[in-house]
């Protein structure tokens, strides 16, 4: 089963799908190794990993090599960021089956103009509501394998307001997206609404100190969401222990103690050590035995 037949086997039972988001291989590990059942590869977190802030600068090459890295070092489906789809539609198709072929499972394209800012800033513009339908008809075209899930993501919210929002995912749906994700949304009745009037599987973005307000997840699910993706959870929770870390070490000149804390050996068997290990020594013996043969 592909990645994409996974996610669409998720998506198939009663439960919405938490996907924490990840920024690199690394946090993608701990998401999994956590039992969570899909990855949301974060943009913005892509973006801050490489020095950059969350306004467009980051190419789609390195999108997607950050994709890839994430996909191949779990097993559980991977959804990404794939911003504006860099450029018109020819860009769109060219942006798909570079994801897809790198193992993941969807990904959502927006109608923000290029160079796009963070959903939750000010300052966004919106492309018109035509070309937005028509890189999603690219990016439904580009697939080849048809479980590649094409996201609808609309910024409109923010810009136009609530009902063009809704209308911009429900043309977008009629174009054949598979999902569509109003972002930015700012209220709870907004949150309850949009599942309601959006005529398809609806995603939510849960942004820590965003535009949208906090909300339990299980409250999500029965308002219909079908995924919850929650890009700023580890990212913060990095940022915050690191920052806690170094001023704890500048201000003590002693690095926190190690008593109570998983040892090295631990920390190595998490990503694979023991199994990269086995695989030097096995193939180490079959040179031996080639030689002594």
């Amino acid at each position: 089963m592909t990645r994409a037949a996974q996610l669409r086997a998720l998506l198939a039972t009663p439960n919405m799908v938490v996907a924490p988001g990840a920024f690199d291989a690394m946090t993608a590990r701990l998401i999994e190794q956590a039992g969570f059942p899909a990855v949301y590869m974060t943009g913005a977190g892509t973006s801050f990993a490489r020095g950059y802030p969350d306004l467009g600068l980051i190419t789609m090459t390195e999108m997607v090599e950050n994709a890839g890295a994430i996909a191949s070092t779990v097993s559980i489906p991977v959804i990404a960021d794939a911003d504006t789809g860099y450029g018109n539609p020819l860009n769109v198709t060219r942006t798909v089956r570079e994801f897809e072929t790198r193992g993941v499972a969807g990904i959502h394209l927006e109608d923000q103009v290029t160079p796009k800012r963070c959903g939750h800033q000010e300052g966004k513009e919106l492309v018109p509501v035509t070309e937005f339908l028509a890189k999603i008809r690219a990016a439904l075209d580009a697939r080849r394998d048809r479980d590649f899930m094409v996201i609808a993501r609309t910024d409109a919210r923010s810009v136009l307001g609530l009902t063009e929002a809704v209308d911009r995912a429900n043309a977008a749906l009629e174009a054949g997206a598979d999902m569509v994700f109003v972002e930015a949304l700012e209220t709870l009745d907004e949150l309850c609404a949009v599942p309601r009037q959006v005529r398809g599987p609806c995603m939510l973005n849960v942004v820590r100190g965003g535009r949208t307000p906090d909300l339990d997840l299980a409250l999500a699910e029965s308002m219909g969401y079908r995924v919850a993706i929650l890009p700023s959870l580890l990212l913060f929770a990095t940022i915050e222990a690191c920052d806690a870390s170094l001023e704890q070490l500048r201000a003590t000149g002693a690095p926190p103690s190690s008593r109570g804390k998983a040892t090295l050996r631990e920390i190595l068997r998490r990503f694979g050590t023991d199994e990269w290990q086995a695989l030097d020594v096995h193939d180490r013996s079959k040179d031996t035995a080639s030689h002594e043969a």
